[in-house]
């Protein structure tokens, strides 16, 4: 049994490729893993490992196929938190929705918890993984795929509209929205520090008062009545082509599977929407291209394809440019929480904190930014 990748890299918040916080998944561990997944057989080789860089997966193959291990610090998922995950990916599986079984361990559970790390274990995803050494961030190749993502998105809503369950039992990296939905999110994240020490020890360095005010203005007073109203459905809350898998290489491929959840949260359908134009339509990592890092054609797919399947009138695509500014809000101090608290890395949470929280909301205000969000307007 070999580990193929002994220089392992994973993607940093830059775009550059940097050593990782969690260590690759090896061989000798995954062995002691598959002990309690009969099921599955003995390890042959591990064929590939994930540059993403939050916790550590790969694919391996075993005598009985290929399967997808993903593993999480248990700071960072216990087997309750990520079996929360797991209830959604199978009520979503029960109504059709292409999404890789996660298989449960010799005792019937699908979180397998080991000393710091809590384990999963997926089934293959159906199709080409065309996107999976993409940076976050990075817009899809063709307007084609932001079509059928933003129209695989809609059956993923449809398909959520009869799940009901408790908001997510943490805040760290999951896609949440209380600080957006609220009348006074400066009232919310007070109290939510109460529960979120990480957090804390990070802001008390921070004028976060001001700063928080500064990102939500004016935005917020005009989104927020009409987010308290929508409806609450779970949501993905991380829709980029990355994680989605291809019937084929053409232009007019299909989404043939959908893929991590770990950020999935109670929320509403227009966050998720917004989060899909946030991740694909607008190229992060490239702000001093100027007006070339945004782009509108894939924003406008996206909901093109989401309409073949649910309505979206004028006023709801004027509430979704409004939110647009907004949608990463919550998780971006979730990042900061977690660079700061759990990987120990200031210089990341400073990046979460200032390019992320800060710099994402301060883009809307340039012409750019702001031209993004009147061709979403303008798709009405």
């Amino acid at each position: 049994m070999a580990d193929n990748d002994a220089t392992h890299l994973a993607h940093g918040l830059a775009g550059e490729h940097t050593p990782p916080d969690w260590p690759p998944l090896s061989a000798d561990e995954l062995d002691t893993l598959l002990l309690g997944y009969p099921q599955l057989g003995v390890l042959l080789r591990i064929v590939w490992h994930s540059p993403r860089p939050l916790s550590a997966a790969c694919v391996i193959e075993t005598a009985q196929g290929r399967f997808f291990v993903k593993r999480h610090h248990v700071r960072v998922r216990s087997a309750t938190t990520l079996t929360e995950e797991h209830r959604f990916i199978a009520h979503l599986r029960s109504r059709g929705l292409p999404i890789p079984e996660v298989l449960p361990n010799r005792q019937g559970h699908t979180a397998t918890p080991a000393e710091s790390w809590v384990y999963e274990v997926h089934a293959a995803a159906d199709g080409i993984d065309l996107y999976r050494e993409a940076i976050s961030w990075t817009p899809p190749a063709e307007r084609d795929h932001a079509q059928a993502a933003g129209r695989m998105l809609a059956e993923l809503h449809a398909a959520a509209d009869d799940y009901a369950a408790p908001q997510r039992a943490t805040q760290i990296l999951v896609a949440r929205s209380e600080l957006i939905l609220s009348a006074d999110p400066i009232a919310v994240l007070q109290a939510q520090c109460a529960t979120r020490p990480g957090l804390v020890d990070y802001l008390r360095d921070r004028d976060w008062r001001a700063d928080l005010g500064k990102v939500l203005t004016p935005w917020h007073a005009r989104v927020q009545p009409a987010l308290a109203r929508l409806p609450r459905r779970w949501t993905h809350g991380d829709w980029h082509v990355s994680n989605l898998c291809w019937n084929d290489r053409g232009d007019e491929a299909r989404v043939s599977a959908v893929l991590d959840f770990g950020l999935a949260a109670a929320n509403f359908a227009l966050f998720d929407l917004a989060t899909a134009i946030e991740r694909n339509a607008v190229a992060w990592l490239a702000l001093e291209d100027g007006e070339q890092a945004a782009r509108p054609e894939i924003a406008r797919a996206l909901i093109d394809g989401y309409r073949q399947r649910l309505p979206l009138d004028a006023a709801a695509l004027d509430l979704l440019a409004d939110l647009l500014p907004l949608v990463h809000v919550d998780f971006a101090l979730s990042e900061v929480e977690y660079f700061h608290a759990i990987t120990g890395s200031r210089a990341n949470a400073d990046i979460a904190y200032d390019t992320f929280l800060r710099g994402h909301a301060a883009w809307f205000h340039t012409a750019p930014g702001q031209a993004l969000l009147e061709s979403i307007r303008r798709s009405a």
